[in-house]
């Protein structure tokens, strides 16, 4: 990707040339969202670690990689956002900063049971592509993880059990897999370039991974650990396209 040159060249001429900046628009996980507890009875609270994020975790690794390149991160995550919304935002929390490359990763809160769910979800995340596209930013659309596939024994209160439920009947009767293989359509037919986590997540399922246990909050929020897997397939997408 052109990010990846010009990296290259900022670090053979530092003073020549600027930094870059890298904006990431998306849900709870692209902003940071961890663990989730119940506060009172009608109160939560979410974890926040923003320096746990994938975001991070990438910079972390072009830092090692190019030492004396600036990276700017635009992090435009919010709990609880879906594509639709994201439009609306676009260009305040991301086209404004004039980024080298945007990311985007929705899907988790665009999975919902009413028959027109994934033709809004299409539609959105076209808008946003479209978008993107008119500037002069690179564009990468990044897969979500999976969401549990059953209710983790480690989880006891109703409110989150019923939520858990609704997630893992999303995720086990193919719905979200419905709504990821029609986001990937798209992005072959607009040529949005894919770094697919969603199917490395899929595999390791396959494999006999307990993914619900890869997950901090027990329904839809990685661990900090599997936080770097995003990460590391965005390098590697980042390096390969």
């Amino acid at each position: 990707m052109k990010i990846i040159e010009k990296m290259a060249q900022k670090a053979q001429d530092n003073a020549g040339c600027e930094g870059v900046t890298i904006a990431f628009l998306g849900d709870s996980v692209t902003q940071g969202c961890f663990e989730i507890y119940r506060t009172g009875p009608d109160t939560l609270e979410t974890v926040y670690d923003k320096k746990s994020s994938y975001e991070m975790a990438l910079y972390d690794m072009l830092s090692v990689l190019f030492p004396s390149v600036p990276v700017n991160i635009i992090n435009a995550g919010i709990s609880g956002d879906r594509s639709i919304r994201g439009i609306k935002r676009l260009e305040r929390d991301v086209l404004r900063h004039n980024p080298d490359l945007t990311v985007v990763c929705y899907g988790l809160n665009d999975c919902r049971w009413h028959d027109t769910s994934i033709d809004e979800y299409v539609g959105a995340l076209r808008g946003i592509f479209e978008g993107i596209k008119k500037t002069d930013s690179e564009l990468i659309f990044m897969t979500p993880n999976m969401m549990n596939t059953r209710v983790s024994y480690h989880m006891t209160d109703p409110f989150f059990v019923e939520i858990a439920e609704d997630a893992a009947k999303k995720q086990n009767t193919g719905l979200f897999d419905k709504h990821i293989d029609a986001a990937r359509e798209l992005c072959q037919e607009m040529d949005v370039t894919v770094c697919d986590c969603y199917a490395i997540w899929k595999k390791l399922d396959a494999s006999g991974v307990d993914v619900t246990e890869l997950l901090a909050n027990k329904i839809n929020h990685p661990t900090r650990e599997m936080n770097r897997l995003f990460a590391v397939e965005l390098l590697r997408t980042m390096f390969n396209n």
